[in-house]
């Protein structure tokens, strides 16, 4: 059917009116929950509130608090305005269509601590110009989006810490509830995110409260640290309240601190980059979720970058040390280690691959023997593609967070890639983006292998299969078998007891 220049949608809520842009129809700003303030901080998502009339929905709403600073320096851009009422879609489908289209749901990063998904390397019209309705969500961040105390234990009758993940899953909701009117197929909902956005798309594949919302699944940058203890959250909230002298806090004096008291906390204070495990969300830990092969039964695609060490120092890892470390405490485990990296010299060197290859690169491996418990396919990537003009600048390849740009096919869009995107860089956009378009519309139990430049076989039945995105930074697509088979097999081994921030 063809849509009017006008794009009117009638949701559960009221009628909605967008904007038209190129052939691609753009909602931003809608609320898909009511604002978590007041009585509402810290408990789950309520359904938003109907409104009558027509809602403009052409503008990007608040994003959570966080440092703007930060944000534009490692977070993709300028996050715009804050306000602890962020809970907040933008949806961008194709002008005409003729049947439902598969639904894309992205899952920003930052740490869950920056971003939000207006950003300008999520902006969906590429993506949704491959037939396909991307959603981008805001969500609670910092200590708004997870955190533990005594006075709040139990509010709701349950226990509930991950309120970051419960804004997920309500958008998801949403999603299922009102996406036909944009277009999308509600029984072909693809999760996707990188980084923070990654664990999410993990943890809601092991949350009980998330089955059923999304049909398929993609992992970019996921990491291996630990969930952080109900215990330790606990104490941690403690501590919190009593930095804002409230040793004795009620839950009426914790809602009262301000909204924006919260980001610029440091440590011991601030919250880490990963979920909270002992709640009616995340009940236990991810990891061991799928080590015993117990996720939500979907396709998955799953990978990482070349060189994601170059996130380990914003975390505070000091990369070199962590070999040192090694030399004073286990000889035999270093010895091990140098042979299954040869021909790389030096503390600096070495610490950067194995940092990255135990906190990133064994995730695909994992996931990828979960998957195999489960009959389920799971479609591996290498991601090693760096722009023409960037080789001096990324010596050691794609950084964490790279191939973002590259999945929207945004490099005009997105800084600083925007300045000296070549042609060819962006001919390999189009082309990676067409891969994750196509797995939204292609994946299934049925599909053994996606479309593209090079076909991408998934890994089925013991096979242990990889896409190179990338080959040593420059342009290409090659497929290979048992991809850092020996070093993945020794860090899955290890990763449970070793990959800490500790």
């Amino acid at each position: 059917m063809q849509n009017s220049s006008t794009p009117l949608v009638k949701t559960r809520q009221g009628t909605l009116s967008g904007t038209n842009e190129q052939g691609i129809h753009i909602w931003r700003g809608i609320p898909y929950a009511q604002p978590p303030v007041g009585e509402l901080r810290w408990r789950s998502p309520q359904p938003p509130e109907r409104w009558q009339g027509v809602r403009q929905a052409d503008t990007f709403a608040a994003a959570s608090w966080q440092d703007i600073e930060y944000c534009r320096e490692l977070g993709g851009g300028d996050p715009g305005r804050f306000s602890e009422d962020c809970l907040y879609l933008n949806v961008w489908a194709p002008a005409a269509r003729s049947q439902p289209l598969p639904v894309m749901v992205w899952l920003h990063g930052g740490g869950y601590t920056i971003g939000a998904g207006s950003l300008p390397p999520y902006d969906g019209s590429a993506l949704a110009s491959r037939e396909v309705v991307v959603v981008t969500v805001n969500y609670r961040l910092g200590h708004l989006g997870f955190f533990a105390h005594p006075a709040l234990e139990g509010e709701e009758g349950e226990r509930l810490y991950n309120f970051a993940l419960l804004d997920q899953i309500a958008a998801l909701r949403w999603v299922q509830d009102n996406i036909h009117a944009f277009g999308g197929d509600a029984a072909n909902v693809t999760l996707f995110g990188e980084s923070a956005g990654a664990r999410s798309v993990l943890s809601l594949m092991a949350s009980p409260k998330a089955k059923g919302l999304f049909h398929k699944a993609i992992v970019q940058s996921g990491y291996t640290l630990p969930d952080l203890p109900r215990e330790k959250a606990l104490a941690k909230g403690k501590l919190l309240a009593e930095h804002f002298s409230l040793a004795d806090a009620s839950a009426e004096q914790l809602r009262a601190i301000p909204a924006d008291a919260f980001w610029a906390l440091t440590a011991p204070l601030n919250i880490g980059p990963a979920p909270i495990v002992g709640d009616a969300v995340l009940p236990e830990p991810m990891l061991d979720t799928f080590f015993k092969g117990r996720q939500h039964a979907m396709p998955v695609m799953i990978g990482s970058n070349s060189d994601e060490a170059s996130v380990m120092a914003v975390f505070g890892v000091d990369i070199a040390g962590q070999i040192q470390k090694l030399r004073r405490e286990r000889r035999f485990g270093l010895g091990l280690i140098k042979l299954l990296y040869p021909g790389v010299k030096g503390d600096e060197a070495l610490g950067r691959e194995v940092c990255r290859d135990m906190a990133f690169t064994t995730l695909g491996y994992v996931v990828m023997q979960a998957q195999q418990r489960l009959g389920q396919p799971c479609w591996r990537y290498w991601f090693d593609y760096v722009a023409e003009a960037e080789h001096e600048t990324y010596l050691h390849g794609a950084w964490h967070g790279n191939e973002v740009v590259y999945v929207f096919d945004n490099l005009t869009r997105a800084e600083p890639v925007c300045q000296y995107a070549s042609e060819a860089d962006q001919a390999f956009a189009a082309q990676v983006a067409d891969y994750w378009a196509n797995f939204a519309r292609q994946a299934g139990n049925q599909c053994s292998e996606l479309t593209g430049p090079v076909r991408w076989p998934a890994c089925q039945r013991g096979r242990d299969r990889l896409l190179r995105i990338g080959l040593n930074k420059r342009a290409g697509f090659k497929v290979e078998n048992r991809f850092m088979r020996a070093r993945l097999a020794l860090f899955r081994r290890v990763m449970k007891h070793h990959v800490t921030l500790d």
